[in-house]
């Protein structure tokens, strides 16, 4: 299995060789030379397996140059009842993502049980025990540069902190996220963890991530790695539980659909890989929050990222993006993997511009790849975590509420609707007491978390400085 860059200008490579990089060298992003396909007999043969048996089942499709004994030692020593403890407590621990019934026919995909509360540790535990593997193997170190809206950067901080060989610089939006969020970022102490706070919004600290990778004398030198959306890994990982999802809720082979609250646009671009692979999905429907650039495009053809002055601060902080760095890999697919046309498009982006998709037909084709949109307001989020309060005494946070208002939007009869949840609801306690007038229930571990010291940097929105200080620290 090689891989390629969407710009198509980067040789072919193998997983272990992208695994460390993020960017390709040619500023695209990474995608496997061709998606493995499974038939609906293989799909029957996955339903008794174990959350890692069925990582491995499909992760090992995807990785061939990592023994596949070490894949899965890997795998297992990822995927335990013991870091992915934060179960709801009607549900078991070992199942790594446990499905929760609404009522018929609507579900949650549980995927916040991890040591950070949220679906990026489902990914980013994975991506941790990888880089360790590699880095040992090849007696490497790696400076680890992401840029989080408020659950990235806490769940590869996590994944990382104390690991051999890896030091993680993580830049945020200052004071653009809630108070748990930051709490958990910034108590961390451990001297291989680097929070740098950006005096700007997300996609300012995500433009920084790119130039300094871009920069590839810098990158070289420095041995700048990425454990953002745009690495390939992420991706990957992320697959698996749409697979999981859709085993334990369809019962005669039929399709069903995902709802999904993004930002970036990487949660959703790895369902959309998913339907590639054969898993029979019907709606892929992309939930936003007023930053709705993601909407706007799959209602319009019109794809206009927005400035940092344009981009809202919400309730939802983590999907404050108007500028969704995953978006390029399902815009690669739908155009045919024409590098020449993305190229096109994307010289237009980075010049601050924007595309139309209704030239030349191609708009006509997202039909066929399942996809819908919705977006919401804070109101609308209030409003959905108490009626999901008061019909079903289950509490949801903020972005899941995004997505239970897109799911209600585009639900079909008889077709399984199934919601990712993005988040535990403590960590947005603020929203949820004004939704239902009491805190969400918080681990014992983390009752004083806003309470603990906290160790981070404030940096002007300039890259010059976050290498200036990357270069004081290594």
């Amino acid at each position: 299995m090689k891989y390629i860059s969407t710009r198509g200008q980067s040789k072919p490579l193998s997983f272990s060789e992208i695994l460390l990089g993020g960017l390709a060298p040619d500023g695209g992003l990474y995608l496997p030379e061709t998606y493995p396909k499974f038939s609906q007999q293989d799909l029957n043969s996955m339903q008794s397996m174990t959350y890692p048996e069925l990582a491995f089942h499909i992760i090992s499709n995807f990785i061939d140059d990592i023994p596949k004994n070490d894949l899965k030692a890997i795998i297992n020593k990822t995927y335990t009842k013991e870091v992915y403890a934060f179960s709801r407590s009607q549900q078991k621990a070992e199942d790594i993502t446990p499905i929760l019934k609404v009522k018929d026919n609507f579900y949650i995909l549980s995927l916040s049980n991890g040591p950070t509360l949220a679906f990026k540790d489902i990914a980013m535990q994975l991506l941790g025990n990888l880089f360790e593997y590699v880095l040992t193997k090849e007696k490497a170190e790696i400076n680890i540069l992401g840029a989080t809206s408020g659950d990235t950067g806490s769940a590869a901080e996590y994944a990382m902190r104390g690991k051999k060989g890896i030091n993680v610089f993580m830049l945020s939006p200052y004071q653009k996220m809630s108070r748990f969020q930051s709490a958990q970022m910034f108590s961390i102490q451990d001297p291989n963890i680097f929070n740098i706070s950006i005096k700007g919004v997300f996609d300012d600290c995500q433009d920084i991530v790119k130039a300094v990778s871009n920069d590839l004398d810098f990158k070289r030198d420095f041995k700048i790695g990425a454990v953002n959306s745009i690495n390939w890994g992420r991706i990957l990982a992320q697959i698996v539980y749409y697979f999981k999802g859709y085993l334990a809720v369809a019962k005669n082979n039929e399709e069903v659909s995902f709802t999904v609250p993004t930002g970036n646009f990487g949660n959703i671009c790895a369902g959309h890989i998913a339907r590639m692979m054969g898993l029979p999905i019907k709606r892929l429907v992309v939930a936003t929050n007023e930053n709705n650039v993601l909407d706007e495009f799959f209602k319009t053809g019109m794809y206009k990222p927005r400035d940092s002055k344009n981009t809202f601060h919400t309730s939802s902080p983590s999907m404050d993006i108007s500028k969704a760095s995953n978006f390029e890999r399902f815009i690669f697919d739908l155009i045919g993997r024409d590098s020449k046309k993305l190229n096109e498009l994307w010289k237009s982006i980075d010049q601050g511009g924007n595309f139309d998709l209704n030239q030349e037909g191609i708009f006509e084709k997202i039909q066929a790849f399942g996809f819908t949109s919705s977006s919401s307001t804070h109101e609308e989020r209030i409003r959905y975590i108490k009626e999901t309060y008061d019909l079903y005494k289950i509490i949801i946070d903020t972005h899941t509420a995004d997505g239970f208002k897109a799911a209600y939007e585009h639900t079909d009869d008889n077709v399984p609707m199934i919601v990712l949840e993005t988040a535990l609801p403590t960590k947005f306690e603020d929203s949820i007491v004004e939704a239902i007038g009491q805190k969400p229930e918080r681990p014992e571990s983390l009752q004083h978390l806003e309470g603990l010291p906290q160790k981070f940097e404030v940096l002007d929105n300039q890259v010059d400085q976050v290498k200036t200080f990357i270069r004081q620290q290594v």
